[in-house]
């Protein structure tokens, strides 16, 4: 049985105090859930939110990192950068950073590897654009960035990177797949890791949906047979939100 994992990404937003805040009040709310909470905040948050969630179910992600190891890439944090903290999570390719500062498949895909080198846990976003979707495309365009993303992993790590998939037509603008629009999605991601890495890898895979996840979606989403929790933006940022996605079985 797959673990849900409920992630939030709170993108640019919150001050260090602000995180010491929302994790003070979050963690009695989803102590006793039995699903993997993960805020993946801001780098001056990294370290605040590190120690505010010690002694906590909570775990704390980067929302993005680089895939060399140092060097004169000015503005920009290392996975061993992460790791010497204790960061666990990652966000690898959302589609804001594919679309503002020209991530590729081929960049996503060397990030999940050094991801992995440094004993970082990825959560790697595919989603197609409305465009795609109309066109029928949204099968096509999802595997194939999930293949690139994947292409040279071992079998062990493709079974612990995270998908998350975000149809990008529905970030933060309130609307959602239908449940059954996201499993389908979900289903032929698995299917096509299952293609070229079996099906026990492909069973064993959290696959996420993102898009506007919000406490009244969130149980009918969640409970779909390929959906195994979510990467929730807006929404994370509210602590009683959050803690009803967190809590969606109650």
């Amino acid at each position: 049985m797959r673990k849900k994992v409920i992630a939030g990404n709170w993108k640019m937003n919150m001050l260090p105090n602000e995180a010491i805040r929302f994790i003070e009040e979050l963690a009695p709310k989803v102590k006793d859930t039995e699903n993997e909470v993960v805020l993946c905040v801001p780098y001056t948050d990294l370290f605040y939110a590190l120690l505010t969630a010690q002694n906590t179910n909570i775990k704390i992600g980067a929302q993005n990192m680089h895939y060399e190891e140092s060097g004169a890439y000015t503005g920009e944090i290392s996975a061993k950068m992460l790791k010497a903290i204790q960061v666990e999570y990652v966000i690898i390719g959302h589609s804001e950073r594919r679309q503002y500062f020209n991530e590729t498949d081929k960049t996503v895909n060397k990030k999940v590897k050094v991801a992995f080198e440094n004993g970082l846990k990825p959560i790697v976003c595919v989603g197609e654009t409305l465009e795609q979707r109309e066109a029928g495309q949204t099968e096509e365009i999802i595997t194939n960035q999930t293949r690139l993303a994947l292409e040279g992993l071992m079998p062990e790590q493709v079974e612990n990177t995270i998908i998350a998939y975000e149809p990008i037509w529905a970030i933060g603008t309130g609307k959602t797949a239908t449940k059954e629009d996201a499993n389908k999605s979900i289903q032929a991601i698995r299917n096509k890791i299952a293609e070229i890495y079996g099906q026990t890898i492909a069973n064993g895979v959290i696959i996420q949906y993102g898009g506007s996840v919000k406490g009244t979606n969130a149980k009918e989403l969640f409970e779909m047979s390929d959906i195994d929790g979510g990467l929730v933006g807006g929404a994370s940022l509210k602590v009683e939100e959050f803690s009803k996605i967190v809590q969606f079985e109650k």
